[in-house]
């Protein structure tokens, strides 16, 4: 087996240890010591390998197994951090976050937090149901003012429990000038934590990330 051909199987053996463990790396490694011992014992006495390769071949190893053990500690501290996170994200439970997700509806007023673009002169909300139906558009004033959404429909009548999407449209004139989704308070009920970071439950089992929220207050009584 020639050097380079060792030092391939010797950075694959090491690299497939990614993952892993201790026993792994382990493994790997007597492995290469096996595949270095037949590689000496095969070597064309003619022109025996120069010790230097022999040392190269070592260290490659221990280089990749270095890295393997730095990338397992590094993610024993990331576990960590997201553990010290979580007891952080203990204060926010019962209090309001603002963010953009989706509003549960329960009869209650819902505190929402207009963004109208600059340069708008008119600001109107339209308000989707959960299967994607147009059940309300509403004229708001053009002001970052909260403003209370009483949950009515197009007829003024009270929307019925439900889960609810809101988008604000900026207008200049009769243009549509910027959309989005509409920022809104709800209660934080229970706090998460998953591959994808650490997850706020709201009121209504709504789930946003933590990072997507843009305030939090006390409750209003």
């Amino acid at each position: 087996m020639t050097v380079s051909a060792i030092s391939s199987a010797t950075t694959a053996a090491a690299t497939g240890s990614t993952t892993g463990q201790g026993t792994k790396i382990s493994s790997d490694f007597n492995t290469f010591l096996r595949m270095l011992t037949v590689q000496m014992q095969n070597q064309d006495p003619l022109k025996p390998i120069d010790s230097a390769d022999y040392a190269v071949q070592l260290a490659t190893f221990s280089g990749v197994e270095q890295q393997v053990r730095t990338n397992q500690l590094l993610a024993d501290m990331q576990t960590n951090f997201a553990q010290m996170g979580m007891a952080e994200m203990a204060s926010w439970i019962g209090k309001e976050a603002r963010s953009d997700t989706a509003v549960h509806f329960d009869g209650s007023p819902v505190t929402l937090s207009p963004n109208p673009a600059v340069g708008a002169t008119g600001l109107v909300i339209s308000v989707k149901d959960a299967q994607g139906n147009l059940v309300s558009r509403e004229e708001l004033p053009v002001s970052a003012a909260p403003y209370q959404w009483l949950g009515a429909d197009q007829s003024g009548n009270r929307l019925p429990t439900g889960t609810y999407t809101i988008t604000q449209e900026s207008r200049k004139g009769e243009t549509v000038i910027d959309t989005r989704p509409i920022e809104h308070y709800a209660r934080v009920i229970e706090a998460r934590g998953d591959s994808t970071g650490t997850k706020l439950v709201l009121q209504g089992g709504i789930e946003v990330l933590a990072s997507k929220v843009t305030a939090l207050r006390e409750p209003k009584p």
